[in-house]
């Protein structure tokens, strides 16, 4: 017997039949003698539409009662779920974030997890009841409904996990696990059996929609195995097999050490969610980055990727920086006024830029990965605007006209046709 989290999406609720699919997952498990918990999102389309009212009742709204408003979504189906659970025989109840309790600071609308109080979750687990918690939610010390911002019901099957020490948290989608690029681009995308918990903070990081990062930040911190598993998949057909059962079909999550066979590179990404900034011939004296950087820091912008190039006599430098679109209006009116301070000769941008990376642990001991990026797009023309590195990644930020093309060609370059 193994204590399992299985966590349902939007699309995996999306009506009442597709709820009656859920609940056949669930049963399964459950008739394969497991302890269950079951996180759910609300039903597709609906925080949408619960944010949307929010917004026409006031656009200056109070973040408790918005938060009060969109987590209503899963309540509605946490009791769907327990309800037809019931109709088919199995011991089920509905849970809300603050029944548990879920402890979470104040921070309304993107709320962090302080604490969860496991007993008395465990002790219907141990009677053998099926425990139907709603996501993306808890309680502030206050007495409020929180909410931990858009996919957080990721968050709250980790935390849960986390909490009643499950041996596995289920990751149900629309999709049968992690692939080696988005298989809408590469038609012969692989499925991965296993990723590291490293690689898919990198990969959720930089365009893979997946996982939500901080779930999968929690299921590190926690070493909390995840399988990324299809619900459109048929029930009967799926085996309730555990961890370390090849008849799972879906990626497992987990520690690189779980890993026998570690590829170079794992999965190639690409972000749309980028602008680029450039200023042309700043002073390049002490304490102009810190003033710069400094107020986007300020204004809660983040930056992403930072090149500078200095000028041959070193009195100027031009400084270009990455910033996600969403914010680059906000970014701009930031820099201008310092046009005066800085000397700066201009201001340019542009939003018509992508993100591509290249990903793997097998990096830390293969030289060339980087050399290989370089020439396989230069051979194709593709121009780099950008470049950063980590341990286990290299982006590019390129023109988004070649974002296909940069993909498919690294994704046959380091051979993932072949996985």
């Amino acid at each position: 017997m193994a204590r399992l989290v299985m966590k349902f999406g939007g699309t995996s609720v999306a009506d009442i039949e597709r709820i009656r699919i859920v609940a056949q997952h669930v049963k399964r498990e459950v008739e394969a003698g497991h302890q269950v918990a079951v996180i759910v999102s609300a039903m597709a389309g609906t925080t949408n539409q619960l944010v949307e009212w929010t917004r026409e009742a006031s656009p200056l709204h109070d973040a408790r009662e918005y938060d009060t408003v969109v987590s209503a979504g899963e309540q509605v189906t946490s009791g769907l779920l327990a309800i037809i659970l019931q109709s088919m025989g199995v011991s089920a109840r509905s849970w809300q974030g603050w029944q548990i309790p879920l402890r979470t600071d104040e921070t309304h609308g993107s709320a962090r997890i302080d604490d969860v109080e496991d007993s008395l979750l465990v002790a219907r687990l141990d009677e053998g009841q099926v425990a139907v918690v709603a996501g993306f939610q808890g309680i502030s010390d206050a007495g409020r409904i929180t909410t931990f911002g858009r996919g957080g019901s990721d968050t709250t099957a980790v935390a849960i996990a986390a909490a009643i020490k499950a041996d596995r948290c289920d990751i149900y989608t629309d999709v049968d696990g992690v692939y080696t690029s988005d298989p809408r681009i590469v038609s012969n995308a692989t499925r991965l059996e296993r990723v590291s918990y490293e690689e898919m903070l990198e990969l959720a990081s930089l365009g893979a929609k997946v996982l939500q990062t901080r779930s999968v930040e929690m299921a590190m911190k926690h070493d909390i195995p995840m399988m990324v598993r299809s619900s459109f998949d048929d029930p009967e057909a799926l085996s309730a097999a555990f961890c370390g059962d090849n008849s799972v079909v879906g990626t497992l999550v987990c520690d690189e050490d779980e890993i026998v066979e570690k590829h170079v590179v794992s999965g190639i990404t690409y972000s749309r969610d980028e602008a680029k900034i450039t200023l042309l011939e700043v002073q390049d004296k002490p304490g102009v980055s810190a003033e710069i950087f400094g107020l986007l820091a300020d204004a809660n912008i983040n930056v992403d990727m930072i090149v500078q190039n200095v000028s041959a006599n070193g009195a100027h430098t031009d400084l270009t920086f990455t910033v996600p679109v969403s914010d680059f209006e906000r970014a701009n009116n930031v820099i201008k006024p310092l046009e005066e301070s800085l000397s700066y000769r201009d201001l340019l941008g542009s939003t018509d830029v992508v993100k591509v990376s290249v990903i793997g642990v097998g990096m830390r001991s293969h030289a060339g990965v980087a050399a290989k990026m370089f020439k396989a797009l230069a051979d194709k023309n593709i121009n780099i605007q950008a470049i950063s590195t980590s341990e286990i990644k290299i982006s590019v930020l390129i023109d988004s006209a070649y974002t296909e093309l940069a993909v498919r060609t690294l994704h046959s370059v380091y051979e993932l046709d072949k996985t």
